[in-house]
């Protein structure tokens, strides 16, 4: 099993400690994302020490309001690394509105065209701003990974434009049932699932920090709703995760 998107940096306890108890959950290899520029120097630095971590690399779009969106120099020779397969979670966030939504539309299409050049993925945050993700991205020639899917409304273009459609533990909650309506909607090969920890953690561990350990039981939920053996969909979101980032 792997978990497809997780902020090791911002969990407790170390990082060493979580994906010890991932692997005696099952799973393998965690996926752990930075947010701004020290964040991703973090991130990288876990990924480079921890072989079952790799990293993936960005600066949020929370962060596009101040200096991170000055220092993409920085982050281009962070996703130099081997162990960097991607550039995100980058997008937009007109829920939370924490940045200008000009300078996070800025930051998105200069971090757009960073990923290009360097033939990486991207993974996407968006919030309540479904028109101009899909927008920004039209031209986008690589992978595109939707991470902690939560717009409905992308559902349509998003599997016509093979993006990769990543659940969270939200997807477990009793009111998310769009969400889950949404899941059943997904192709086999585009599925992928993820902790997003420590935010969200999974209906049985409500209330708690989540862990890349807890992702077993947003991946129980989905078999549930696919009708699949929970090790059958283990192995393939795990297959998935590996072709989308290109990971060994």
């Amino acid at each position: 099993m792997i978990d497809a998107h997780a902020h090791l940096d911002a969990c407790e306890p170390a990082a060493e400690e979580l994906t010890r108890r991932a692997r005696a959950a099952g799973v393998e290899t965690v996926l752990s994302v930075g947010t701004s520029i020290d964040s991703c120097r973090e991130t990288l630095a876990i990924a480079e020490r921890q072989e079952e971590v790799f990293a993936i690399l960005g600066v949020h779009p929370h962060e596009a309001g101040g200096t991170e969106a000055g220092r993409l120099d920085e982050l281009e020779a962070l996703l130099a690394s081997p162990r960097a397969v991607a550039l995100g979670e980058i997008g937009l966030d007109f829920f939370r509105d924490r940045a200008p939504r000009s300078a996070q539309r800025e930051l998105f299409a200069a971090q757009l065209e960073l990923a290009a050049r360097m033939g990486k993925p991207v993974v996407i945050h968006t919030r309540e701003a479904d028109d101009d993700t899909r927008a920004a991205l039209e031209g986008f020639p690589g992978t595109i990974v939707l991470h902690c899917f939560s717009s409905p409304a992308l559902l349509t273009w998003a599997l016509e434009r093979d993006c990769f459609i990543s659940f969270a533990g939200n997807v477990t909650y009793p009111s998310a049932g769009e969400l889950r309506d949404a899941a059943r909607l997904v192709p086999p090969e585009r599925l992928l699932v993820e902790s997003d920890c420590p935010f969200l953690a999974p209906q049985p561990k409500r209330g708690r920090p989540n862990e890349p350990a807890f992702v077993v039981h947003t991946l129980a939920l989905l078999a549930e709703l696919l009708a699949e053996p929970v090790a059958e969909l283990a192995e393939r979101t795990a297959a998935n995760t590996r072709a989308a980032f290109c990971l060994p």
